[in-house]
């Protein structure tokens, strides 16, 4: 009798213990970090010809100067706040590199161009937070959105448009332009304020590239044309003494004194332009 009631008992206890089995979890489990690594991307694509050519061999085009329209087209894409701007360079880093000379130099001649007797026009303007960054010393606009002067009164205009290059060759072409020089968008300094001088990050091939004041144009598309005027007889009148920041000395001054003209020759000179995160 009490065999069958301690049976009884064990066979009650295995089927609690089999219910409690079924019931419970078993669990285990391992991490994985994932890591976010966004890496600053600025790209800028120029469609232009490897060469732009100006050619003066009548009266009319040395009085008139020659104008390249639409020569260079820049398109921007960038992850970070940026600034664009173009620098003129040369071998010397002073003066256009002069290749030909035509016939025997002039006492009275020289061959050092400085090389912003270069002008650039841009379009659309420097509408870094929907308003122009402005210049000062002789430069009206920090930009190069102003149109070509007249030649009647280039002289009178010199600076507006000459592009920027480096004092004398002692300063990298990477060295950005300073608080009075010209940018094709963005400028000197981090300000995000009105004007600012920067440019968020966003590319041409978004909806949100259009200025929002200015429809039909884009803070990330830029259409550059260029302009040389040498003048007779040949000076350069939209050449600037203090283009913007007395980088550059005109006939007369620094490496061309005593001399009135520029002699006739062919002459090179490079246009960097360089897209770089606002800093």
């Amino acid at each position: 009798m009490k065999t069958k009631i301690y049976a009884a008992a064990a066979l009650g206890l295995g089927l609690l213990m089999f219910g409690n089995t079924a019931k419970a979890q078993i669990q285990d489990e391992q991490n994985v970090t994932v890591t976010l690594d966004m890496q600053p991307v600025l790209q800028l694509f120029m469609t232009t010809s490897n060469q732009v050519n100006f050619t003066f061999n009548t009266i009319e085009s040395y009085m008139g100067g020659e104008i390249q329209y639409g020569a260079t087209i820049l398109k921007v894409s960038s992850s970070v706040n940026w600034d664009l701007y173009a620098v003129g360079t040369s071998t010397g880093g002073i003066y256009w590199d002069n290749q030909i000379i035509y016939g025997a130099l002039g006492a009275n001649a020289s061959t050092n161009i400085p090389l912003d007797v270069l002008e650039l026009h841009q379009y659309p303007n420097n509408n870094t937070n929907g308003s122009f960054v402005t210049a000062g010393g002789s430069c009206t606009t920090g930009d190069y959105s102003l149109p070509f002067a007249p030649v009647a009164t280039a002289a009178a205009n010199a600076g507006q448009n000459n592009i920027f290059a480096t004092s004398f060759g002692s300063l990298s072409p990477y060295t950005s332009p300073g608080i009075n020089d010209k940018y094709i968008a963005g400028g000197f300094g981090t300000s995000t304020g009105a004007p600012g001088t920067q440019n968020i990050g966003g590319s041409y091939l978004t909806a949100s590239s259009i200025v929002a004041n200015s429809p039909g144009t884009s803070n990330y598309y830029y259409v550059i044309d260029y302009r040389i005027l040498p003048g007779l007889p040949v000076v350069f009148p939209t050449d600037a003494t203090d283009q913007c920041t007395a980088d550059i000395n005109a006939i007369g001054l620094g490496g061309n004194a005593g001399k009135t003209y520029y002699q006739p020759g062919v002459y090179t000179m490079d246009v960097k332009y360089v897209l770089l995160q606002d800093q």
